[in-house]
């Protein structure tokens, strides 16, 4: 197990456009050869835009990207058509494959939090597509095939276990609270990145919701 501090993120964004960014992996300017991907993710990113702030029209390809809102509503529009409204509980999965563009705003008065995770697909190129799942379950998994991968959501009260996903590839990251993670302590912001995960179990110290990736080894 490889722990990760929120400490350690790559500084990003720019704070005078309103947007603050923390990036887990190799991004952008922060190029860091040792530090591409765990196992098809390649990006983890902790984003907040103040009212008003926003990322413009970009493009993106052969990326599952998959967004977790923590607090305030994210507007999302793309290329493809579609124009949605991502609140908290809010799984949105965009499958860029040959390619597509779109923009991401904070068109509120509020302050606006999300964790956006990429991901590299199986097999590139394909169509676009596009979803959002409303108030994704603790006991619903989300899946995103095209990467192999499985996106767990455990939200736990103080004193509450749970049983950690095994899998060649497993990536948690901790959204809020404090929680044990095979008995290392992991505040807001710190990720662990476990290879051959079993038999692991996560018990929170507080409130605790933490998204886990469960991933082959292919």
């Amino acid at each position: 197990m490889d722990v990760r501090r929120a400490s350690e993120r790559y500084q990003g964004g720019d704070e005078a456009a309103g947007i603050t960014s923390r990036h887990a992996f190799s991004f952008g300017p922060h190029y860091d050869p040792d530090n591409l991907r765990f196992g098809a993710l390649i990006a983890c990113n902790e984003e907040r835009l103040a009212p008003g702030a926003g990322f413009d029209e970009h493009p993106h390809s052969h990326t599952e990207i998959v967004t977790w809102v923590v607090e305030g509503e994210l507007t999302h529009r793309d290329s493809a058509g579609h124009e949605t409204r991502v609140r908290p509980g809010d799984v949105q999965r965009l499958s860029s494959a040959g390619g597509v563009r779109h923009v991401e705003r904070n068109d509120t008065d509020a302050p606006l939090t999300f964790v956006q995770m990429w991901l590299a697909p199986l097999e590139p190129g394909g169509e676009p597509s596009y979803e959002i799942v409303p108030g994704i379950a603790d006991s619903t998994p989300y899946a995103v095939p095209a990467a192999g991968a499985i996106l767990h959501v455990r939200r736990l009260a103080a004193g509450e276990r749970t049983a950690v996903p095994d899998g060649a590839y497993v990536y948690a990251h901790v959204v809020r609270g404090e929680v044990l993670l095979g008995g290392e302590p992991l505040g807001p912001g710190d990720a662990a990145r476990i290879t051959d995960a079993e038999d692991l179990e996560a018990e929170a110290v507080t409130d605790t919701e933490v998204l886990v990736w469960e991933m082959g080894a292919g």
